[in-house]
Protein backbone atom coordinates (compact mmCIF):
# COMPACT_ATOMS: atom_id res chain seq x y z
CA UNK A 1 0.00 0.00 0.00
CA UNK A 2 1.29 3.49 -0.88
CA UNK A 3 2.58 5.86 1.92
CA UNK A 4 -0.24 8.67 2.22
CA UNK A 5 0.64 12.00 3.32
CA UNK A 6 -0.54 15.06 4.71
CA UNK A 7 0.42 18.86 3.74
CA UNK A 8 0.91 21.37 5.83
CA UNK A 9 1.20 25.39 4.18
CA UNK A 10 2.37 28.66 7.05
CA UNK A 11 2.00 31.60 5.62
CA UNK A 12 4.28 33.74 7.63
CA UNK A 13 5.34 37.05 7.68
CA UNK A 14 7.70 36.93 4.94
CA UNK A 15 7.64 33.83 3.34
CA UNK A 16 5.13 31.20 2.72
CA UNK A 17 6.23 27.62 3.53
CA UNK A 18 4.64 23.95 2.54
CA UNK A 19 5.85 20.67 4.29
CA UNK A 20 5.06 17.13 3.19
CA UNK A 21 4.15 15.11 6.07
CA UNK A 22 4.12 11.36 6.95
CA UNK A 23 1.19 9.62 9.30
CA UNK A 24 3.53 9.89 12.25
CA UNK A 25 4.38 13.54 11.56
CA UNK A 26 7.35 12.93 10.37
CA UNK A 27 8.63 15.81 7.84
CA UNK A 28 9.64 14.36 4.57
CA UNK A 29 10.07 17.69 2.23
CA UNK A 30 9.63 21.85 2.92
CA UNK A 31 9.37 24.60 0.14
CA UNK A 32 9.78 28.29 0.89
CA UNK A 33 9.27 31.21 -1.23
CA UNK A 34 9.60 34.53 -0.24
CA UNK A 35 6.36 36.90 0.03
CA UNK A 36 6.40 40.70 -0.70
CA UNK A 37 6.01 43.39 2.24
CA UNK A 38 5.44 47.20 1.38
CA UNK A 39 5.53 49.98 3.77
CA UNK A 40 3.49 53.04 2.10
CA UNK A 41 4.25 54.90 5.33
CA UNK A 42 5.19 54.88 8.77
CA UNK A 43 3.14 51.79 10.59
CA UNK A 44 1.43 50.90 7.59
CA UNK A 45 2.58 47.45 6.30
CA UNK A 46 0.48 45.67 3.34
CA UNK A 47 1.00 42.38 0.98
CA UNK A 48 -1.29 41.00 -1.78
CA UNK A 49 -3.11 37.84 -0.88
CA UNK A 50 -3.07 37.03 -4.91
CA UNK A 51 0.71 36.82 -4.56
CA UNK A 52 0.59 35.08 -1.36
CA UNK A 53 -1.96 32.10 -3.25
CA UNK A 54 0.14 32.20 -6.39
CA UNK A 55 3.03 31.68 -3.40
CA UNK A 56 1.21 29.00 -1.80
CA UNK A 57 0.60 26.82 -4.62
CA UNK A 58 3.77 26.81 -6.06
CA UNK A 59 5.49 25.36 -2.14
CA UNK A 60 2.92 22.84 -2.24
CA UNK A 61 3.85 21.58 -6.09
CA UNK A 62 7.10 21.94 -4.83
CA UNK A 63 6.76 19.10 -2.41
CA UNK A 64 4.41 17.06 -3.82
CA UNK A 65 6.32 16.60 -6.65
CA UNK A 66 6.65 13.16 -8.15
CA UNK A 67 3.87 12.04 -5.75
CA UNK A 68 0.33 10.04 -7.16
CA UNK A 69 -2.52 12.93 -6.05
CA UNK A 70 -4.38 10.52 -4.14
CA UNK A 71 -1.59 10.28 -1.75
CA UNK A 72 -2.00 13.32 -0.63
CA UNK A 73 -5.02 12.79 2.00
CA UNK A 74 -5.69 16.28 3.45
CA UNK A 75 -4.25 19.66 3.46
CA UNK A 76 -4.07 22.63 6.48
CA UNK A 77 -3.50 25.86 5.89
CA UNK A 78 -1.75 28.53 8.72
CA UNK A 79 -1.15 32.37 8.48
CA UNK A 80 -0.75 35.46 10.34
CA UNK A 81 -3.78 37.20 11.56
CA UNK A 82 -3.50 39.36 8.76
CA UNK A 83 -6.63 41.23 7.53
CA UNK A 84 -7.98 40.29 3.61
CA UNK A 85 -10.44 42.78 1.76
CA UNK A 86 -12.23 41.62 -0.83
CA UNK A 87 -14.83 43.03 -3.26
CA UNK A 88 -18.57 41.58 -3.87
CA UNK A 89 -17.03 39.43 -6.60
CA UNK A 90 -13.86 37.93 -4.52
CA UNK A 91 -11.91 40.85 -6.26
CA UNK A 92 -9.14 43.00 -4.17
CA UNK A 93 -10.07 46.19 -2.87
CA UNK A 94 -7.11 48.39 -1.69
CA UNK A 95 -5.97 48.87 1.64
CA UNK A 96 -3.57 52.04 0.83
CA UNK A 97 -4.31 55.58 -0.20
CA UNK A 98 -2.25 54.78 -3.55
CA UNK A 99 -5.28 52.32 -4.53
CA UNK A 100 -3.20 49.04 -6.00
CA UNK A 101 -5.61 47.00 -6.09
CA UNK A 102 -3.57 44.21 -5.34
CA UNK A 103 -2.05 45.73 -2.10
CA UNK A 104 -5.62 44.16 -0.27
CA UNK A 105 -4.10 42.84 3.05
CA UNK A 106 -3.30 45.19 6.20
CA UNK A 107 -0.58 42.93 7.94
CA UNK A 108 -0.52 41.91 11.70
CA UNK A 109 1.60 43.89 12.33
CA UNK A 110 0.30 47.48 10.82
CA UNK A 111 -0.22 49.80 13.86
CA UNK A 112 -2.38 52.34 11.59
CA UNK A 113 -5.26 51.71 13.94
CA UNK A 114 -4.13 52.34 17.46
CA UNK A 115 -6.17 55.92 17.64
CA UNK A 116 -9.60 53.75 16.72
CA UNK A 117 -8.07 50.75 19.10
CA UNK A 118 -7.98 53.30 21.85
CA UNK A 119 -11.65 54.54 21.33
CA UNK A 120 -12.67 50.96 21.27
CA UNK A 121 -11.18 50.31 24.53
CA UNK A 122 -12.81 53.31 25.92
CA UNK A 123 -16.13 51.91 25.14
CA UNK A 124 -15.80 49.86 28.11
CA UNK A 125 -17.91 47.00 26.36
CA UNK A 126 -18.09 43.47 27.50
CA UNK A 127 -16.40 42.08 24.59
CA UNK A 128 -13.36 43.69 25.59
CA UNK A 129 -13.46 41.05 28.89
CA UNK A 130 -12.20 38.70 26.11
CA UNK A 131 -8.80 40.47 25.09
CA UNK A 132 -7.32 41.38 28.33
CA UNK A 133 -9.52 44.52 28.55
CA UNK A 134 -7.70 46.54 25.95
CA UNK A 135 -8.56 46.29 21.99
CA UNK A 136 -5.28 46.17 20.34
CA UNK A 137 -4.43 47.65 16.89
CA UNK A 138 -3.34 44.30 16.09
CA UNK A 139 -6.89 43.00 16.07
CA UNK A 140 -9.51 43.35 13.34
CA UNK A 141 -12.18 45.62 14.55
CA UNK A 142 -9.52 48.60 14.73
CA UNK A 143 -8.12 48.40 11.36
CA UNK A 144 -12.02 48.02 9.98
CA UNK A 145 -13.11 51.36 11.77
CA UNK A 146 -9.32 52.86 10.12
CA UNK A 147 -11.03 51.73 6.89
CA UNK A 148 -13.95 52.95 7.47
CA UNK A 149 -12.86 56.56 8.46
CA UNK A 150 -9.71 56.93 6.27
CA UNK A 151 -11.02 55.04 3.05
CA UNK A 152 -14.64 55.35 2.82
CA UNK A 153 -15.38 55.62 -1.08
CA UNK A 154 -12.03 53.82 -2.24
CA UNK A 155 -11.85 51.02 0.03
CA UNK A 156 -15.31 50.29 2.60
CA UNK A 157 -17.64 51.04 0.34
CA UNK A 158 -16.99 48.43 -1.90
CA UNK A 159 -16.03 45.59 0.36
CA UNK A 160 -17.84 42.99 0.68
CA UNK A 161 -15.64 40.55 1.76
CA UNK A 162 -13.29 40.31 5.12
CA UNK A 163 -11.51 37.56 6.08
CA UNK A 164 -8.61 36.84 8.43
CA UNK A 165 -5.66 35.60 6.15
CA UNK A 166 -6.14 32.00 7.26
CA UNK A 167 -9.33 31.90 6.50
CA UNK A 168 -9.19 33.50 3.02
CA UNK A 169 -6.55 30.89 2.17
CA UNK A 170 -9.16 27.70 3.32
CA UNK A 171 -12.03 29.74 1.14
CA UNK A 172 -9.32 29.93 -1.88
CA UNK A 173 -9.00 26.13 -1.78
CA UNK A 174 -12.57 25.14 -0.79
CA UNK A 175 -14.96 28.10 -1.59
CA UNK A 176 -16.43 27.73 1.87
CA UNK A 177 -17.28 30.79 3.46
CA UNK A 178 -17.26 29.12 6.86
CA UNK A 179 -14.83 30.77 9.19
CA UNK A 180 -12.56 29.24 12.10
CA UNK A 181 -13.40 29.83 15.60
CA UNK A 182 -9.42 30.34 15.77
CA UNK A 183 -9.35 33.85 13.59
CA UNK A 184 -12.75 35.18 14.44
CA UNK A 185 -13.02 34.36 18.69
CA UNK A 186 -9.17 35.48 19.07
CA UNK A 187 -9.13 38.44 16.49
CA UNK A 188 -12.59 39.90 15.67
CA UNK A 189 -14.66 39.01 19.30
CA UNK A 190 -16.85 36.38 18.02
CA UNK A 191 -17.74 34.31 21.65
CA UNK A 192 -19.29 30.89 21.01
CA UNK A 193 -21.84 29.94 21.64
CA UNK A 194 -23.55 33.58 21.36
CA UNK A 195 -21.68 34.32 18.80
CA UNK A 196 -21.22 38.39 17.35
CA UNK A 197 -22.50 40.63 19.44
CA UNK A 198 -24.07 43.23 17.28
CA UNK A 199 -24.20 45.83 20.10
CA UNK A 200 -20.21 46.10 20.08
CA UNK A 201 -20.49 46.74 16.45
CA UNK A 202 -22.94 49.19 16.44
CA UNK A 203 -21.04 51.32 19.88
CA UNK A 204 -17.35 51.19 17.59
CA UNK A 205 -19.51 52.90 14.79
CA UNK A 206 -19.41 49.65 12.21
CA UNK A 207 -23.02 48.63 11.95
CA UNK A 208 -22.83 48.09 9.19
CA UNK A 209 -21.17 44.95 9.18
CA UNK A 210 -24.38 43.84 10.92
CA UNK A 211 -26.25 43.44 7.95
CA UNK A 212 -27.46 40.09 6.31
CA UNK A 213 -25.99 38.41 9.34
CA UNK A 214 -22.70 39.25 9.20
CA UNK A 215 -21.96 38.04 6.32
CA UNK A 216 -19.15 40.42 5.11
CA UNK A 217 -16.53 38.53 8.73
CA UNK A 218 -18.59 35.57 8.74
CA UNK A 219 -21.85 34.11 9.87
CA UNK A 220 -20.68 30.48 9.80
CA UNK A 221 -18.22 29.30 12.31
CA UNK A 222 -16.26 25.71 13.00
CA UNK A 223 -13.51 24.40 15.19
CA UNK A 224 -9.92 23.97 13.67
CA UNK A 225 -9.43 20.91 11.56
CA UNK A 226 -13.27 20.74 10.58
CA UNK A 227 -13.45 19.27 7.21
CA UNK A 228 -14.76 22.47 5.02
CA UNK A 229 -16.97 21.94 1.64
CA UNK A 230 -16.35 19.56 -0.39
CA UNK A 231 -12.45 19.83 0.33
CA UNK A 232 -10.32 21.42 -2.46
CA UNK A 233 -12.33 22.28 -6.09
CA UNK A 234 -11.64 21.79 -9.29
CA UNK A 235 -9.54 25.03 -10.25
CA UNK A 236 -7.82 25.54 -6.60
CA UNK A 237 -6.67 21.76 -7.00
CA UNK A 238 -5.05 22.49 -10.38
CA UNK A 239 -3.11 24.81 -8.75
CA UNK A 240 -2.05 23.16 -6.32
CA UNK A 241 -1.11 20.16 -8.19
CA UNK A 242 -3.53 17.91 -5.80
CA UNK A 243 -6.70 16.15 -6.13
CA UNK A 244 -10.37 17.40 -6.84
CA UNK A 245 -11.81 16.76 -3.52
CA UNK A 246 -8.91 16.25 -1.09
CA UNK A 247 -9.70 17.11 2.28
CA UNK A 248 -9.27 20.80 3.51
CA UNK A 249 -9.26 21.57 7.60
CA UNK A 250 -10.53 24.59 8.98
CA UNK A 251 -7.51 27.06 9.45
CA UNK A 252 -5.23 28.23 12.50
CA UNK A 253 -3.63 31.37 13.28
CA UNK A 254 0.24 31.17 12.36
CA UNK A 255 1.23 30.75 16.08
CA UNK A 256 -1.75 28.40 17.42
CA UNK A 257 -0.44 26.18 14.61
CA UNK A 258 3.06 25.89 16.15
CA UNK A 259 0.64 25.82 19.54
CA UNK A 260 -0.49 22.64 18.17
CA UNK A 261 2.53 21.30 17.08
CA UNK A 262 4.02 21.09 20.30
CA UNK A 263 2.18 21.45 23.25
CA UNK A 264 0.71 18.04 23.39
CA UNK A 265 4.69 16.30 23.32
CA UNK A 266 4.56 12.89 25.05
CA UNK A 267 8.02 13.57 27.43
CA UNK A 268 7.52 10.81 29.97
CA UNK A 269 10.79 10.03 31.29
CA UNK A 270 12.39 12.85 30.86
CA UNK A 271 11.71 14.14 34.21
CA UNK A 272 10.04 17.41 33.46
CA UNK A 273 8.25 19.83 35.90
CA UNK A 274 5.27 19.19 33.54
CA UNK A 275 5.16 15.35 33.69
CA UNK A 276 2.22 13.28 35.06
CA UNK A 277 0.46 16.86 35.25
CA UNK A 278 -2.23 18.27 32.71
CA UNK A 279 -1.84 20.13 29.73
CA UNK A 280 -2.57 23.07 31.04
CA UNK A 281 0.85 23.33 32.81
CA UNK A 282 2.28 24.30 29.76
CA UNK A 283 3.42 27.42 27.87
CA UNK A 284 4.01 27.06 24.08
CA UNK A 285 6.07 29.91 22.79
CA UNK A 286 6.27 30.77 18.93
CA UNK A 287 8.64 32.42 18.16
CA UNK A 288 10.06 34.43 15.43
CA UNK A 289 9.20 37.92 14.21
CA UNK A 290 6.89 38.44 16.89
CA UNK A 291 5.79 35.79 19.82
CA UNK A 292 3.49 34.37 20.91
CA UNK A 293 2.69 33.13 24.54
CA UNK A 294 0.02 30.27 24.49
CA UNK A 295 -1.16 28.71 27.73
CA UNK A 296 -4.84 26.70 28.18
CA UNK A 297 -6.56 25.82 30.67
CA UNK A 298 -10.03 23.44 31.56
CA UNK A 299 -11.79 26.67 32.46
CA UNK A 300 -11.63 30.40 31.46
CA UNK A 301 -9.02 32.52 33.08
CA UNK A 302 -9.18 36.42 32.87
CA UNK A 303 -5.55 38.00 32.48
CA UNK A 304 -5.57 41.39 32.68
CA UNK A 305 -3.28 42.82 29.29
CA UNK A 306 -3.13 39.12 27.62
CA UNK A 307 -5.60 37.92 24.94
CA UNK A 308 -8.28 35.35 26.03
CA UNK A 309 -10.21 33.30 27.25
CA UNK A 310 -10.47 32.05 23.92
CA UNK A 311 -12.19 29.06 23.85
CA UNK A 312 -11.23 25.82 21.05
CA UNK A 313 -9.11 29.02 19.52
CA UNK A 314 -6.26 26.30 19.52
CA UNK A 315 -7.06 22.59 21.27
CA UNK A 316 -11.02 21.99 21.05
CA UNK A 317 -12.92 22.30 24.14
CA UNK A 318 -9.89 24.23 25.79
CA UNK A 319 -9.56 27.81 26.97
CA UNK A 320 -6.50 29.73 25.62
CA UNK A 321 -5.31 33.05 26.58
CA UNK A 322 -2.55 34.60 24.07
CA UNK A 323 0.03 36.66 25.62
CA UNK A 324 3.03 37.94 23.09
CA UNK A 325 5.15 40.36 21.86
CA UNK A 326 4.65 42.73 18.92
CA UNK A 327 8.69 42.50 18.20
CA UNK A 328 11.22 40.08 19.12
CA UNK A 329 13.33 38.76 15.66
CA UNK A 330 12.30 41.72 14.28
CA UNK A 331 13.98 43.76 17.21
CA UNK A 332 17.59 41.50 17.25
CA UNK A 333 17.35 42.11 13.35
CA UNK A 334 16.81 46.03 14.05
CA UNK A 335 19.39 46.10 17.16
CA UNK A 336 22.17 44.61 15.36
CA UNK A 337 21.47 45.76 11.45
CA UNK A 338 21.22 49.43 12.62
CA UNK A 339 24.94 49.22 14.99
CA UNK A 340 27.99 51.07 13.48
CA UNK A 341 29.72 47.49 13.97
CA UNK A 342 27.60 45.60 11.79
CA UNK A 343 29.59 45.87 8.47
CA UNK A 344 32.19 44.60 10.66
CA UNK A 345 30.43 41.73 12.13
CA UNK A 346 29.46 40.34 8.24
CA UNK A 347 32.96 40.81 7.54
CA UNK A 348 33.88 38.94 10.83
CA UNK A 349 31.19 36.09 10.19
CA UNK A 350 32.81 34.83 7.02
CA UNK A 351 35.98 34.54 8.62
CA UNK A 352 37.01 32.45 10.05
CA UNK A 353 34.18 30.79 11.02
CA UNK A 354 33.18 30.07 7.25
CA UNK A 355 29.02 29.04 6.57
CA UNK A 356 28.57 30.25 10.09
CA UNK A 357 25.36 33.40 10.19
CA UNK A 358 25.74 36.25 12.20
CA UNK A 359 23.68 35.43 15.21
CA UNK A 360 26.24 32.18 15.79
CA UNK A 361 29.02 34.23 15.61
CA UNK A 362 27.90 36.92 18.13
CA UNK A 363 27.02 34.18 20.43
CA UNK A 364 30.96 32.19 19.91
CA UNK A 365 32.11 35.77 20.40
CA UNK A 366 30.17 36.64 23.43
CA UNK A 367 31.65 33.51 24.93
CA UNK A 368 35.03 34.39 24.03
CA UNK A 369 34.46 37.77 25.91
CA UNK A 370 33.19 36.56 29.07
CA UNK A 371 36.02 35.39 31.55
CA UNK A 372 36.63 32.16 32.47
CA UNK A 373 34.26 29.90 34.28
CA UNK A 374 32.11 33.21 34.15
CA UNK A 375 28.47 33.05 32.56
CA UNK A 376 27.90 34.49 29.29
CA UNK A 377 25.09 36.39 30.87
CA UNK A 378 26.67 38.61 33.20
CA UNK A 379 28.61 40.90 30.51
CA UNK A 380 25.26 42.98 30.08
CA UNK A 381 25.27 43.63 33.96
CA UNK A 382 25.33 47.26 33.34
CA UNK A 383 23.41 47.49 29.78
CA UNK A 384 19.75 47.42 30.23
CA UNK A 385 16.90 47.39 27.46
CA UNK A 386 12.69 47.92 27.77
CA UNK A 387 12.30 46.11 24.19
CA UNK A 388 8.36 47.60 23.10
CA UNK A 389 10.26 49.08 20.37
CA UNK A 390 6.48 48.59 18.50
CA UNK A 391 4.19 48.89 21.42
CA UNK A 392 3.57 46.27 24.19
CA UNK A 393 1.31 43.37 23.65
CA UNK A 394 1.19 41.95 26.66
CA UNK A 395 0.86 42.26 29.53
CA UNK A 396 0.31 45.92 29.63
CA UNK A 397 -1.34 46.17 26.55
CA UNK A 398 0.40 49.66 25.73
CA UNK A 399 0.65 50.28 21.96
CA UNK A 400 2.25 53.79 22.78
CA UNK A 401 5.11 52.42 24.60
CA UNK A 402 8.78 52.82 23.03
CA UNK A 403 12.11 50.89 23.10
CA UNK A 404 14.32 52.09 25.53
CA UNK A 405 18.33 51.61 25.66
CA UNK A 406 20.23 52.07 29.02
CA UNK A 407 24.08 52.17 29.56
CA UNK A 408 25.40 52.90 25.97
CA UNK A 409 29.10 54.44 26.09
CA UNK A 410 30.84 56.59 22.98
CA UNK A 411 32.44 53.22 22.77
CA UNK A 412 31.00 51.49 18.73
CA UNK A 413 33.30 48.10 18.55
CA UNK A 414 32.16 44.85 17.62
CA UNK A 415 32.59 44.02 21.73
CA UNK A 416 29.79 46.91 22.02
CA UNK A 417 27.48 45.38 19.13
CA UNK A 418 28.20 41.75 20.62
CA UNK A 419 26.92 43.09 23.94
CA UNK A 420 23.55 44.78 22.83
CA UNK A 421 22.73 41.97 21.15
CA UNK A 422 23.00 40.24 24.50
CA UNK A 423 21.26 42.58 26.76
CA UNK A 424 18.22 42.43 24.35
CA UNK A 425 17.32 39.10 23.95
CA UNK A 426 17.96 39.33 27.82
CA UNK A 427 14.82 42.09 27.80
CA UNK A 428 12.58 39.88 25.45
CA UNK A 429 13.14 36.81 28.07
CA UNK A 430 11.86 39.57 30.52
CA UNK A 431 9.02 40.50 28.77
CA UNK A 432 8.27 36.66 28.76
CA UNK A 433 8.39 36.33 32.50
CA UNK A 434 6.31 39.21 32.43
CA UNK A 435 4.32 37.54 31.17
CA UNK A 436 4.36 34.61 32.96
CA UNK A 437 4.22 36.31 36.20
CA UNK A 438 0.87 38.04 34.97
CA UNK A 439 -0.83 34.54 33.89
CA UNK A 440 0.18 33.01 37.08
CA UNK A 441 -1.39 35.93 39.31
CA UNK A 442 -5.02 35.07 37.05
CA UNK A 443 -4.64 31.26 37.96
CA UNK A 444 -2.49 29.32 35.34
CA UNK A 445 0.05 26.88 36.77
CA UNK A 446 2.79 27.21 33.83
CA UNK A 447 5.90 24.83 35.15
CA UNK A 448 7.74 24.45 31.26
CA UNK A 449 8.14 26.63 28.32
CA UNK A 450 7.61 24.49 24.63
CA UNK A 451 9.65 26.75 22.02
CA UNK A 452 9.48 26.74 18.70
CA UNK A 453 9.63 28.91 15.17
CA UNK A 454 12.57 30.75 13.94
CA UNK A 455 14.38 32.00 17.63
CA UNK A 456 13.94 28.37 19.07
CA UNK A 457 16.70 27.69 16.61
CA UNK A 458 19.33 30.15 18.53
CA UNK A 459 20.61 28.39 21.98
CA UNK A 460 21.49 31.98 23.46
CA UNK A 461 18.40 32.96 23.12
CA UNK A 462 16.59 29.41 24.54
CA UNK A 463 18.99 29.21 27.34
CA UNK A 464 18.34 33.00 28.73
CA UNK A 465 14.40 32.04 28.56
CA UNK A 466 15.77 29.16 30.76
CA UNK A 467 17.69 31.53 33.01
CA UNK A 468 15.29 34.35 33.55
CA UNK A 469 12.68 32.56 34.13
CA UNK A 470 13.64 29.85 36.22
CA UNK A 471 11.73 27.06 34.07
CA UNK A 472 12.20 23.99 31.81
CA UNK A 473 12.72 24.32 28.36
CA UNK A 474 11.19 21.71 25.78
CA UNK A 475 12.45 22.20 21.77
CA UNK A 476 11.65 19.86 18.56
CA UNK A 477 13.87 17.68 17.43
CA UNK A 478 11.99 18.80 14.16
CA UNK A 479 11.98 22.37 14.30
CA UNK A 480 9.13 23.10 12.11
CA UNK A 481 6.53 23.04 14.84
CA UNK A 482 4.41 25.57 13.09
CA UNK A 483 4.02 23.42 9.75
CA UNK A 484 3.28 19.60 11.67
CA UNK A 485 0.63 22.13 12.85
CA UNK A 486 -1.16 23.10 9.88
CA UNK A 487 -0.56 19.53 8.71
CA UNK A 488 -2.32 18.27 11.87
CA UNK A 489 -5.35 20.06 10.31
CA UNK A 490 -5.00 18.36 7.01
CA UNK A 491 -4.75 15.06 8.86
CA UNK A 492 -7.75 15.63 10.98
CA UNK A 493 -10.09 16.80 7.98
CA UNK A 494 -9.20 13.69 6.30
CA UNK A 495 -10.74 11.79 9.22
CA UNK A 496 -7.87 9.86 9.63
CA UNK A 497 -8.27 10.34 13.24
CA UNK A 498 -11.29 11.57 15.14
CA UNK A 499 -10.23 14.19 16.89
CA UNK A 500 -7.67 17.42 16.81
CA UNK A 501 -6.18 15.78 20.05
CA UNK A 502 -5.78 12.23 19.22
CA UNK A 503 -3.91 13.66 16.40
CA UNK A 504 -1.31 15.59 18.40
CA UNK A 505 -0.70 12.87 20.97
CA UNK A 506 -0.03 10.58 17.45
CA UNK A 507 1.81 13.03 15.27
CA UNK A 508 4.54 13.90 17.96
CA UNK A 509 5.30 10.46 19.60
CA UNK A 510 9.14 10.05 19.18
CA UNK A 511 9.88 13.18 17.20
CA UNK A 512 10.71 15.13 20.48
CA UNK A 513 13.48 15.60 22.12
CA UNK A 514 13.71 17.74 25.46
CA UNK A 515 16.47 20.28 26.52
CA UNK A 516 16.07 20.58 29.98
CA UNK A 517 17.85 24.09 31.07
CA UNK A 518 18.29 24.31 34.48
CA UNK A 519 18.70 27.05 36.18
CA UNK A 520 22.73 27.63 38.15
CA UNK A 521 24.33 30.61 39.67
CA UNK A 522 22.19 32.91 37.81
CA UNK A 523 19.07 33.26 40.22
CA UNK A 524 20.54 36.60 42.23
CA UNK A 525 21.79 38.39 38.59
CA UNK A 526 18.66 37.75 36.82
CA UNK A 527 16.54 39.19 40.17
CA UNK A 528 18.21 41.98 40.54
CA UNK A 529 18.11 42.72 36.39
CA UNK A 530 14.17 42.03 35.99
CA UNK A 531 14.14 44.85 39.20
CA UNK A 532 15.46 47.28 36.73
CA UNK A 533 13.79 46.10 33.75
CA UNK A 534 10.40 46.65 35.41
CA UNK A 535 11.25 49.92 36.19
CA UNK A 536 12.06 51.38 33.00
CA UNK A 537 8.56 51.12 31.69
CA UNK A 538 7.54 52.96 35.06
CA UNK A 539 9.98 55.66 34.03
CA UNK A 540 9.18 55.54 30.68
CA UNK A 541 5.31 56.29 31.75
CA UNK A 542 6.60 58.81 34.31
CA UNK A 543 8.37 60.64 31.60
CA UNK A 544 5.65 60.79 29.26
CA UNK A 545 3.33 62.51 32.65
CA UNK A 546 5.80 65.20 32.76
CA UNK A 547 5.95 65.83 29.06
CA UNK A 548 2.30 66.01 29.23
CA UNK A 549 1.78 68.29 31.65
CA UNK A 550 0.53 71.51 30.49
Amino acid sequence: MAEVYYVGVDVGTASVRAALVTREGVLKRTAEEHISIWEPQADHYVQSSTEIWEKCCSVVKNVTQGLNRNQVRGVGFDATCSLVVLDQTFQPVPVSQDGDRLKNVVMWMDHRAAEQAARITHTGHKVLSRVGGVMSPEMQPPKLLWLKENLKESCWNKAANFFDLPDFLSWKATGSLTRSLCTLVCKWTYCPPEGWDGSFWTSIGLEDILENNFSKIGSVTCSPGNPLGNGLTQEAAANLGLAPGTAVGASLIDAHAGGLGVIGADVKGFHLPCEDHPISTRMAMICGTSTCHMAISEQPLFVPGVWGPCLSAMVPGMWLNEGGQSATGRLIDHMVTGHTAYTQLQEQAQFPFAGENIYSYLNNHLSLMSPSHSAVDLLASSLHVWPDFHGNRSPLADSTLKGMVVGLSLSQTLDDLALLYLATIQALAFGTRHILEAMKEAGHDIRTLFLCGGLSKNPLYVQIHANATGLAVVLPDQMEAVLIGAAVLGACASQDYSTIQQEVKYTLLGILIVHHVVLHLLFSFYERKYRVFLRLFAHQREYQAIMNQR
